[in-house]
């Protein structure tokens, strides 16, 4: 793949090397277009030619020249995307390789330009002033570093310049140098959809409101960044809410993050001797957990959050390796440890020749740029301007918890695909990609239908049903109860009288279990114990008790309650 240049839209000249007084800072932004296909295709040893398709749960994530050819779209659906293109090339998305592979990148860039810091795999950036000093101008520096990464890595990459990281980073989409001071020109004319990158490079609208903005601005008649940009921010804030201020503030070239960020205190900064030296992936997956835990700690007890991370490596033979990483929200334990890990395993993987002579015997966390936690004066749960969204203040408050409590203290439910209730959900940790454990929209034959049980006890406990002559009631080969539900007993509870039901429903799955994998849902209500309110109406017949709702399962002969109705 041939290296590619400084688009039609860059200015001629040296350029200003400077942003404006007080205002964003002037940044070049590197970036290689679907990085997860190139690097699937580096790693895996596949023709650039090929139509290649990287899928994260079950959906395109990134497709080549060759798979959008055949109509492969991003966000198709695995099976949707086979039936364009037969011959697609079918890769598990992996963020490690990712990151593996553009350490190559980084370090033909830096080669050439300091200051470095990768934003995410497929783009960097760095300050624009002094390569453009050091070249004569900053079109000339962004044609260099490109020259750079072609004849380093073989590579395709576009550069581009301008006032703030979001302006910039467009601005190497359409491979051009902005003047200082024009961004919110530049921007201007750019479809209104480009406003939805503002996620993955700022982090505004990170629970998915900003692609929720965007479509409704959209139906509103607004075609281009600019007519966005045009409107009033008063009436911005009070019609849209404060996550679209942010983004307006974007749209009008304004950074987002302030120019002069508070710089940590040094002692933040920590560093692990390793004996024996690190030279496996494995270990240094293991010593990345332990160090990122170590220095959340030390964050959350100055109340700060880390939005670029320094990571330095020492070897036993005295080399320094150090690579900076932009992140567009605050890190949290689970993000700076995996930071860490694509880096140590960039390094160690490098090619011969590139990677280092011996293991790391010292590794060294710094936050080289931090913000405070939960500086925000609006409410925690921000309820205005349309949908309901999750203020950055409760953000960064959970990052903080998360800090105190452990990687695994703070959980975030994902409901995916499946049959049951129990099986449909599955927990992550904060900050880890939120994908469903089965794909959502397949087909489910037998599949609990709505309203599912609000309460899901993990294991479903066991329970017993009995008729009035206290006889247990049992399901036969054609899924009819041997008895009518009288008494429901559940384990380490009193009993309660069944007052109705609905089933059973067949389950059949799994066939190579030892049961067969056939199983049955009841779904029941039964009084509340003497003495317990319940939670559903009452009536003249049951005293004054509540009602309660269950949903049982039969499996290998006994019942268990699989879920409650609260």
């Amino acid at each position: 793949m041939a290296g590619g240049g400084v688009g039609s839209r860059a200015r001629a000249g040296g350029g200003s090397t400077g942003g404006r007084s007080g205002g964003p800072p002037r940044l070049l932004v590197l970036w290689c277009p679907d990085w997860p296909v190139v690097a699937a295709v580096r790693e895996l040893g596949l023709s650039p030619l090929d139509p290649v398709a990287v899928f994260s749960a079950n959906r395109v994530r990134a497709c080549s020249s060759a798979a959008r050819a055949a109509g492969v779209r991003r966000g198709l659906r695995r099976r949707e995307a086979q039936a364009r293109c037969a011959d697609l090339v079918v890769v598990a998305d992996d963020q490690g390789r990712d990151a593996r592979e553009f350490e190559a990148v980084a370090v033909a860039v830096e080669r050439v330009a300091v200051g470095v810091e990768v934003v995410r795999p497929g783009l960097l950036t760095l300050p624009v002033s002094g390569p453009a000093s050091y070249f004569g101008g900053e079109e000339r520096a962004g044609e260099r570093i490109v020259d750079a990464v072609s004849v380093d890595t073989g590579l395709e990459c576009q550069v581009g310049v301008a006032d703030g990281l979001f302006a910039a980073a467009l601005a190497a989409r359409y491979g051009a140098v902005v003047p200082a001071g024009e961004s919110g020109r530049f921007l201007a004319p750019l479809p209104v959809t480009e406003l939805a990158r503002a996620t993955e490079l700022t982090g505004v609208g990170a629970d998915g409101s900003c692609v929720a903005l965007v479509d409704l601005v959209r139906r509103l008649g607004l075609r281009t960044v600019g007519d966005f940009a045009a409107l009033p921010s008063d009436r911005v804030s009070s019609r849209f809410g404060a996550e679209a201020t942010r983004v307006h503030r974007l749209a009008r070239g304004r950074e987002e993050r302030p120019p002069s960020p508070r710089r940590p205190p040094a002692d933040l900064a920590i560093e692990e001797e390793l004996d024996p030296p690190v030279d496996r992936v494995d270990t240094a997956a293991f010593v990345a957990r332990t160090l990122a835990e170590r220095l959340h700690v030390g964050l959350t007890a100055h109340g700060l959050a880390c939005t670029r991370l320094a990571i330095t490596a020492v070897t036993e033979n005295g080399e320094e390796l150090t690579r900076t990483w932009r992140c567009a929200e605050p890190l949290t334990v689970a993000g700076t440890a995996d930071r860490v890990r694509w880096q140590l395993d960039g390094w160690l993987r490098a090619p011969p020749g590139e990677r280092p002579t011996a293991g790391v015997r010292l590794l060294r966390l710094a936050p080289a740029e931090t913000s405070p936690a939960g500086d925000f004066p609006r409410e925690l749960w921000d309820v205005g301007g349309g949908s309901r969204q999750l203020d950055e203040r409760a953000e960064r408050a959970l990052v903080r918890v998360r800090g105190m409590v452990g990687p695994d203290g703070v959980l975030a439910a994902v409901l995916g695909g499946g049959r049951g209730p129990a099986e449909r959900v599955r927990l992550v940790p904060w900050g880890d990609p939120l994908e469903p454990r089965h794909d959502p929209g397949a087909p489910w034959p037998g599949q609990l239908p709505p309203p599912s049980p609000t309460v899901v006890p993990v294991p479903p406990t066991p329970a017993g049903l009995r008729t009035t002559a206290g006889e247990p009631v049992g399901v036969t080969g054609r899924y009819v109860l041997t008895g009518a539900p009288a008494v429901l007993v559940v384990e380490g509870e009193r009993e309660r009288e069944v007052v109705g039901w609905a089933g059973p429903w067949p389950v059949e799955q799994r066939w190579w279990s030892d049961d067969g994998g056939r199983e049955a849902r009841l779904q029941l209500v039964a009084l509340a114990p003497e003495g317990e309110g319940g939670v559903g109406p009452s009536n003249g017949q049951d005293h004054g008790r509540g009602q309660e709702a269950f949903l049982l399962v039969r499996s290998g002969g006994a019942w268990f309650v699989e879920g409650r109705y609260e």
